[in-house]
Order: structure tokens, then C-alpha cells, then sequence
């Protein structure tokens, strides 16, 4: 082998041992921006189960009963937990009782709070003596006004039905309300011709009173807006995108559910409502005739239409001053999420189907052949 060669054969020697070290420098960097990465995985995992695991609302010492039906799984549980705004995440929740081995839960009711962590609500559901029995119930469905839900109380619970009627009117109390719940009431629900301030905003649920409660009427009120807040807050980003204040969006929410029965009648009606309304018409939508006139009855007459009502939307253009009943989550979702169509006009026929009408001559034509056939 020549000089030259040498020469030649040691630069590749060279030059293999800077590629092995290159390739090993490289190596090295990869493992440890993996390790690096894996370690704030690891952190960030660590930080979001923590947070998952403590109180929802710390501030928050209002109670709730919760019923745990026998043989209910750790999964349900935790689904009907996080529902109820009383844990932030099933998920982790299943995975704790799990690992801890505490997923052995008794049947019964509980009172739980949004203030306590995840692991006083585990213990709490563990605890033999905190289980009860409730020894009442009280079902306000979907729709219901405050005169309903105060002759609801008094039936079910034994509320009296004037003592809770005049605390919804009670502006000392319902200020009090309002700085308690900032994100869902308002002073627009003081407005001067509004008939009950917290008209809409008591949550249409079944509300479970177990034997050593306290059932004072603040208590129950508490409840409702506790169940409120929980349904409403979640859209308060799509109301300003929908350019409506929250009362707005309430009172919208109302008047849907007053004219349909399901999600695909609401989605329809509330866009008609939008249509109305960017083509400034009256709504005209008849159960806000029934709430101004106080009167719960089948069939809206001529006379009926001209009640003066900030409530009646025969007579105002808008939305009416105020809630008239409450409403479902649907009734909401299809304020904030309504199917587009050039309709403006609907009407409910004698079979129950709603009709839909592009123009006030068909709209005439369907309530000829569709209302009142028999007569």
C-alpha cells in the first residue's frame, strides 16, 4: 500500500469516526428530548389529575341531594356526578375509585356540595350513616311558570304556596340572588313590568328532599338556580355570539318550549322567531297572550290577542319584557344552534303536527284546513 493510499485509507477511518459520533450525539439528543417530553407529560398529567380531584366551586357550600339506585356502577355514578356539577371529570373519577378501592358504593341518597373535594365526595358516598332515604320528591316539569311550580312545592313538599310567591317578588331577596349568581341573573330580571323575577329561571328537574333537610324556600331556590347555572353557563359564549344578553336568551329559550314538543319542532320554530325578528315582526306567538292573561286554557280567542302586556307579542315587536315559563336544554340549544329555513310563519293543527308557511296567504290556508275543522 502507497503513502497516498494511507493518507486515503485514514481520512475514511476519520471520517467514520465522526459519523459514528455525530450519529451518537444525535441519539443521545433524541433520548433525552424524549425523557424531557415524558417528564412534562408526566407533570402536566399529574397537575390535571389534581385539579380534577378538587372541589369544582370551593365558595360554593350549597347542598344537593343525589340518589345512588342500588346496583348502580362506578361509571354511572361518576357520569350522574359530573352531570350535576359536583366533580369535574368522570373520567378521573372512575380511574380514583378504582386504583383506591372504594368503587363499593350504597344505595341511597346523599347530600353533596360543589365545595367539597373528590375525595369527601368518595368518602361521603362510602359512609354508612350518610346514605338516606328521601321522604320527598318534587317533579317541576318542563314549561312550568312560577304559579305552577309554587302549587307543585305545596303539593309534593308542603310549601306553603303564598309564602313562596311573595319571596318571587321579594326585591330585597332577589338582589341578594343576583349578586350570588353573576353569570345567570341580571338586573333586567328588576325590570319595572316583569312579573316575577326569577320567572324562567327556575330549572325545570326532580328535586329530591331527604328527612333531616331544613326545607325552607331559600333553600329549594338555591337548587333550582344551582341547577340554572349549571345548564346555562356553558352557553354564555354563544349568546354574545348570537347578540343576545342572557335574559334575552332565557325569554327566547321560553317561548320555544311553550310552542314545541321536540328538538327537530324547536330547532324549526326558533329560527322562524330569528326570521320574525330580522324581518321586524311581531313574534305573534300565542302562549305569551295565556301568561299575560294569567290564564292557562286550549284555545287563544280574537279578544284575547289585544291584552296590553309587556308579556303579549301580538302588541310589542321583540321579545317579550321577561321569561314566561322555563324551558329543557333543547329549548336552549335550538336559541343558540336554530335550523335555517325562509319560513315566517307556523301554527299547531288540530291532529297536534305543526305547519309551516313561507307567507301570511299560506299560513291562512293551513289554519283553514288544519284548525278548528270541526266547528
Amino acid at each position: 500500500m502507497t503513502a497516498s493510499n494511507d493518507d486515503l485509507y485514514q481520512q475514511n477511518q476519520d471520517r467514520r469516526l465522526e459519523e459514528a459520533s455525530v450519529v451518537r450525539k444525535i441519539v443521545l439528543m433524541t433520548i433525552s428530548v424524549i425523557i424531557v417530553l415524558l417528564l412534562i407529560g408526566a407533570l402536566g398529567t399529574f397537575i390535571y389529575v389534581n385539579a380534577s380531584m378538587k372541589a369544582v366551586d370551593s365558595d360554593n357550600d350549597t347542598t344537593q341531594v343525589v340518589e345512588v339506585p342500588m346496583g348502580s356502577t362506578a361509571s354511572s355514578i361518576a357520569a350522574s356526578l359530573e352531570e350535576q356539577g359536583l366533580i369535574k371529570n368522570a373520567f378521573i373519577f372512575r380511574l380514583y375509585v378504582k386504583f383506591s378501592g372504594e368503587a363499593n358504593f350504597r344505595a341511597g341518597n346523599f347530600e353533596l356540595s360543589p365545595s367539597m373535594s373528590m375525595q369527601q365526595i368518595v368518602d361521603k358516598l362510602n359512609d354508612p350513616e350518610a346514605g338516606s332515604t328521601p321522604s320527598a320528591s318534587a317533579a317541576v316539569p318542563e314549561g312550568s311558570d312560577i304559579e305552577e311550580i309554587s302549587s307543585i312545592l305545596s303539593e309534593t313538599i308542603g310549601i306553603n304556596q303564598q309564602d313562596f310567591l311573595d319571596k318571587m317578588k321579594d326585591e330585597a331577596y332577589i338582589r341578594q340572588l343576583i349578586s350570588e349568581y353573576p353569570d345567570i341573573l341580571t338586573d333586567d330580571i328588576l325590570q319595572e313590568d316583569i312579573r316575577y323575577p326569577l320567572e324562567g329561571y327556575l330549572f325545570a328537574a326532580t328535586y329530591n328532599f331527604i328527612s333531616d333537610d331544613n326545607l325552607s324556600i331559600d333553600k329549594i331556590v338555591h337548587m333550582m338556580l344551582d341547577k340554572s347555572q349549571q345548564i346555562i353557563t356553558p352557553y354564555l359564549d354563544d349568546f354574545k355570539q348570537r347578540d343576545l344578553t342572557i335574559h334575552e336568551a332565557v325569554t327566547f329559550a321560553s317561548l320555544v318550549e311553550n310552542e314545541a314538543r321536540n328538538e327537530d319542532e324547536r330547532n324549526m320554530i326558533a329560527g322562524i322567531f330569528y326570521n320574525r325578528l330580522a324581518d321586524d315582526m311581531k313574534l305573534q306567538t300565542d302562549p305569551t297572550v295565556l301568561y299575560a292573561l294569567g290564564e292557562h286554557k286550549p284555545r287563544v280567542y280574537y279578544k284575547d290577542l289585544e291584552v296590553d302586556s309587556p308579556y303579549n307579542t301580538y302588541r310589542i315587536k321583540g321579545l317579550p319584557v321577561g321569561p314566561i315559563s322555563n324551558f329543557s336544554e333543547s329549548s336552549l340549544q335550538s336559541v343558540v344552534n336554530p335550523k335555517t329555513s325562509d319560513y315566517l310563519y307556523f301554527l299547531a293543527g288540530d291532529n297536534g303536527q305543526i305547519y309551516y308557511a313561507r307567507t301570511f296567504d299560506e299560513h291562512e290556508e293551513l289554519i283553514e284546513k288544519h284548525m278548528h275543522v270541526n266547528e
